[in-house]
Parts: C-alpha cells; structure tokens; sequence
C-alpha cells in the first residue's frame, strides 16, 4: 500500500476516534477467543449421537464448562470442512482472540474489543462491511441462553444452516415463541398467539444485541436489536460504537444506556448478566462468523467473569 493511502486510511480511523471517556488503558481485560462454529446448532448440541458432550449438556453442565480453553482446535476441525461446514472457506483462519474490557459511569455501560482478525479471505457475503462486532446480552430471563450462550437462538433450520429448506431469510429466534415442537430441525415457522408472546415479552424471555459495523478507515456504523421470535435490528436503537484500525488491529468500543427503556434491559449493580461476541470477518454474513463462549458480567463487583468498574 502506498504511503498516501496509508495516511488517508489512518486519518480516518482519527476522525472516528472514540469520544468515550473511558481511559481504557487503566482498565484490566482479559482475552477470549472467538472461534468458527461451523454449522453447529442449539439442537446438535443437545444431541449426543453428534455431539459427544450431549450427556453432559442433559445433566447440566454448560458449555464454557467443558469447552473453554479448546476454541483453538474446535475452530480448526469445523473451518477446515472436516467437521459440521459442507461449504468451508479456503484460508479461512480457525479463530480470532479479542481482548475484551468492560466499564461503566453515571449513565452508561461500555465494552471494549481489541482484535487483530489476520489474512481473511473476502467471502463476498456482505458487500457494505468488511468487519461487523457484536455483544448478544440476556438479563437473565432465558435459561437456554445461560447455559449456551448465543447457541440459544442458533438453530438448525436458519438460513445456511442443515435444515434450512431453502430459507433466505430465516433469522435468529427463541424456540419458546413457536406454536410447534422443537425437534432435531429446530423449530418450525408459526409463532404463538399474540397473547402468549405477550407474556413471554413480559417475563423477559429476550436477548438484546450491541453491534459495530466496520470498514477501515471509516466511521463506526452503530446497530442494536433484540432475539425474540426473530432477529431484529430496531431502527432507535440506544447503542453507540467508534473504532480505530491500525497495524491490522481494531479497537472497537460500544455503549448503550444503564437505563436504555424497553426492550433493552435496565443494567444495575448486584445483577448477573450472560454474554458473548460475535465477529463476521472478510466481508461474511449468516453463521461465516466467529463466536465465544458464553461469559457473565456484573457491574461494580459479584462473582462473574467480567466485572464493569465504575470509572
């Protein structure tokens, strides 16, 4: 790359420096790594003819129980086809390690991403965004989502996945909010009636996301929705996110209200609260993404595996 470019590139990552006053590098992180899940759905993870921790899963471990500390070689076998990908990208890498940061003030909560994706492929999946970063958040009001994280709302018949049947745009959903049975395939089209998925909304059977849309070189595209009987990007939104590039690296950071209003959920001190990121890299859509572990998060202080200091 030439040098003009690069100074080009470089002024606009300056220009979308991030406003917030968090002065990160006084705030401990900690890595997690990201890795490729292939075509690994909440129903193949319940299922011990495929997925060996199956047994496990039905006698109450989660996942992180087992898993952490493997995302390296299970992002290996699954990018490379050997394993749930039918349709594997060539050089692909297997995994991604984010350093991650939490922080909150008087009015809001901020999370902070560092993470260096390395030589990815262009999948030509999504032609508006290079990269795209995301926090899927449950209050607390989904135990499938306590124990599986994101896997929750991962199900085989998505669009690209196993079941899909030719589905285009069959998005994340919540199997509690379908009228049929969950089954091997997940479960099928056809919501609840209104009234039931009233209450279900009532009792907080919902996930929220946070996402940063990025492109070097150019201003953070902020996004935010919930996971209900779908996926959904709200237009309003209360999240915020800036990013810098520099020397193949991104620092992400994203924020959205302690006390945002509904469908977001309110984030007090003395609540426990289950995490986990998503990155889409090389221009990816759909499940091409890489994903964590579930992980809890307090704010002030609790026994949780992120605590978000007040700064």
């Amino acid at each position: 790359m030439k040098a003009s470019t690069i100074a080009i590139a470089l002024m606009g990552t300056m220009a979308s420096a991030p406003a917030f006053a968090v002065d990160w590098a006084s705030v401990p992180g900690k890595d997690m790594m990201l890795f490729y899940p292939g075509q690994s759905s909440y129903e193949w993870v319940l299922t011990p003819s495929s997925h060996s921790g199956g047994f496990k899963i039905r006698e109450g471990k989660n996942c992180h129980e087992c898993h952490v500390g493997e995302e390296n070689t299970l992002g290996a076998n699954l990018v490379s086809g050997k394993k749930n990908e039918p349709t594997p990208i060539p050089g692909k890498p297997a995994f991604v390690k984010a350093v991650v940061k939490f922080a909150h003030d008087d009015k809001n909560l901020y999370v902070h991403l560092d993470f260096a994706e390395g030589a990815q492929p262009d999948a030509k999946m999504d032609p508006k965004f290079d990269t795209k970063v995301a926090m899927m958040l449950d209050a607390g009001g989904v135990p499938e989502s306590n124990r599986f994280g994101c896997w929750a709302a991962c199900h085989d018949n998505l669009t690209t996945m196993p079941s899909a049947a030719g589905a285009t745009d069959r998005t994340m959903y919540l199997y509690k909010t379908r009228a049929g049975k969950l089954g091997p395939q997940g479960a099928p089209d056809g919501d609840l009636p209104a009234d039931e998925l009233a209450k279900l909304k009532a009792s907080g059977y919902m996930l929220e996301y946070w996402q940063a849309k990025l492109n070097p070189g150019a201003k953070a595209v902020a996004a935010g929705g919930t996971v209900f009987d779908k996926r959904e990007e709200l237009p309003n939104a209360p999240v915020t996110a800036d990013a810098t590039f520099a020397n193949g690296t991104w620092s992400v950071t994203m924020s959205s209200p302690l006390m945002p209003g509904a469908p977001f959920a309110d984030l007090v001190p003395g609540k426990t609260y289950t995490i986990g990121f998503a990155i889409h890299s090389g221009h990816t859509a759909h499940r091409f993404h890489y994903v964590s572990l579930e992980r809890t998060l307090v704010l002030d202080q609790g026994t949780a595996d992120f605590v978000a200091a007040k700064q």
